[in-house]
């Protein structure tokens, strides 16, 4: 994931919940990085540091993610921008881009690194008195943080008054079904007793000191992604898949 944006009323993070702008605070100050650590809530745990992916140049970005670039055009939304490496790609390519994160210490970074113009702000907090966009990004699996099928829809009609006649969305997601992994299946199978996607995973982050507020992340297959689409005023207009299970949709707005 690229950044923070949680669906809830918007309230600044606090300092000791700022996980993700913490890391990348330390990764881009130069202080000392320790591994991300995130918690299931079925107990399963993982650490990886994930501070590179933050900060990756566009030649190491996922090749989905670069082959996407083709498709953005006009005024910019980023959402959950994270340390910016999208905002500073497409800056440099001459759009006008506005990069928004619930994390006040990303945008701090984002800021330090030369984005010209970021907003704290959460994702439910977007409206079109912010002004109209041609494009939206959700990249670096940021989709997911709609949290649900219900959320998703919601978001995406919000997102249609949001952008103009060509709008489009290049939406970030991880295919949860791409695994072998059995603590992974056992956990689908749990979701899907208890009425959830089987890929709604719910999770929370630490790092360091901080801890992140428990918060859905949906993962999907592109056959469940047009599913949700569906309705919205939004259509696929293609998938752009890459060899692990990260994809990214591309969503043009329709009539």
């Amino acid at each position: 994931m690229c950044g923070w944006a949680m669906l809830r009323a918007f309230r600044p993070l606090r300092a000791d919940r700022d996980a993700f702008g913490r890391e990348m605070y330390d990764c881009h100050f130069g202080q000392r990085r320790l591994p991300e650590i995130v918690e299931r809530d079925d107990g399963y745990i993982s650490a990886w540091s994930q501070s590179g992916t933050y900060f990756a140049a566009f030649d190491d970005w996922p090749e989905c993610e670069k082959r996407a670039m083709e498709f953005v055009r006009g005024k910019v939304l980023d959402i959950g921008c994270g340390a910016g490496r999208h905002c500073l790609y497409l800056q440099d390519e001459g759009l006008d881009v506005l990069g928004v994160d619930i994390s006040p210490l990303a945008i701090e970074v984002c800021k330090a690194r030369g984005v010209r113009h970021t907003k704290v702000m959460s994702m439910s907090q977007l409206t079109w008195r912010m002004g109209i966009f041609d494009t939206i990004l959700m990249l670096g699996d940021n989709f997911g943080l709609v949290g649900s099928v219900k959320r998703g829809t919601w978001l995406l009609r919000r997102f249609k008054g949001m952008t103009g006649s060509t709008g489009r969305i290049l939406a970030g997601c991880n295919n949860p079904y791409k695994t072998t992994n059995p603590v992974h299946l056992e956990y689908h199978e749990m979701n899907r007793k208890r009425g959830r996607m089987p890929g709604q995973i719910r999770i929370r982050i630490r790092y360091q000191k901080c801890m992140s507020e428990w918060f859905d992340n949906l993962l999907l297959s592109p056959e469940e992604m047009s599913d949700l689409v569906e309705g919205t005023g939004w259509s696929v207009n293609t998938f752009i898949e890459d060899k692990g299970s990260l994809y990214v949709a591309i969503l043009d707005k329709r009539d």
